[in-house]
């Protein structure tokens, strides 16, 4: 390498280091959930068992997230991600200079559209992704900050709950939190609503709140999505009790476990499942567990809720937080909905 070039390379990464911020809210570990693991003994003790979706989110998690977002089944991202950019513009004059709070923002990819929106209306660019995988917040926003050389991002690595709730006063003119990805759907009804609550607290009134969620439809198009040819979703919901294993010192034999997933019509929301396929004795030596399964005994690991626009834009008013536009695709597959927050 040249001098000159080793140079550049310094300053380029001098710059980058000078408009990052990552705050861990709950210690120094990479991974941020319960410390203490609590949740994963209610939930494997309770009848049916379930496990916080939380922890599907340790570094190899995060990525095979990122590969279901491209799969050819996995019709979610790409249908957003038209609906975005079609709409990303219109979104940005209506809020006008504004800081973007990402909730899981994982790899910040479809930020990038709104940050090319607010980019070409020559507003300044101010980005807090929230996340609980540290190592995934930093490796997207220095890929980030490469890319937007006016770009400042303060990045949260914790949940959503804690990172809410610390948020500072925005340096900008208004503040835009984004929920989107469908992710809503993982919350059951009380805890939407728990959830709702805590976006008006940490929002002034006038601010926005922009949404994405998934929208019923048949199950024909609905499993296929959860149940993909290569069997990445599998992998995905598997490497749960990696997560677990190395986290609390478990022995889940994966290769004792399948995926499971269907689309429970009465509820409107597809369940992920791990299923034991023998009977077994699993310890947790961290937590002092051993959890018994039956043949066949299953995990409830994610709900997937899929909305009815009508009903989920009178949660929303009914919360302060009323939908001044709803976009959805021609299908009408997904809906986005930018709110602002009123007195």
């Amino acid at each position: 390498m040249s001098i000159s070039k080793a140079v550049n390379k310094n300053v380029t990464q001098n710059t980058v280091e000078k408009r990052l911020q990552i705050q861990r809210l709950l210690g120094t570990t990479q991974i941020v959930a319960s410390s203490t693991g609590n949740d994963v003994v209610k939930g494997l003790t309770q009848t049916p068992k379930s496990l916080p979706p939380c922890y599907f989110y340790d570094d190899c998690g995060s990525e095979l997230f990122e590969q279901i977002c491209d799969l050819p089944e996995y019709y979610l991202t790409r249908t957003e991600t038209k609906i975005l950019q079609q709409y990303a513009s219109e979104i940005a004059n209506i809020t006008g200079a504004c800081e973007l709070v990402e909730l899981g923002s994982g790899s910040s990819t479809k930020t990038r559209i709104l940050l090319d929106a607010y980019q070409q209306l020559g507003y300044p660019l101010h980005y807090l992704p929230i996340d609980v995988c540290a190592g995934m917040l930093e490796s997207s926003a220095k890929q980030l900050l490469g890319d937007y050389p006016l770009l400042q991002v303060y990045a949260l690595a914790g949940t959503y709950e804690l990172a809410l709730a610390q948020l500072l006063p925005t340096q900008l003119p208004s503040r835009m939190i984004c929920f989107v990805g469908s992710s809503l759907g993982n919350l059951t009804p009380s805890e939407c609503d728990v959830f709702f609550s805590q976006i008006t607290k940490a929002l002034q009134v006038g601010e926005y709140f922009l949404l994405g969620i998934d929208l019923r439809k048949p199950k024909q198009i609905l499993e296929p999505a959860y149940n993909d040819s290569q069997a990445v979703t599998a992998a995905f919901n598997l490497n749960m009790l990696e997560h677990l294993n190395q986290r609390f010192e478990g022995n889940f034999d994966t290769t004792q476990f399948e995926h499971w997933a269907f689309y429970n019509e009465s509820e409107h929301q597809i369940e992920m499942h791990l299923r034991s396929v023998r009977s077994q004795i699993v310890e947790l030596r961290a937590l002092n567990l051993k959890v018994n399964f039956a043949l066949g005994e299953t995990i409830l690991t994610e709900i997937s809720r899929k909305f009815d626009l009508n009903t989920i834009k009178q949660q929303l008013t009914a919360q302060g937080l009323l939908p001044l536009h709803v976009w959805t695709d021609p299908n009408q597959w997904f809906g986005l909905l930018l709110c602002q927050l009123q007195a």
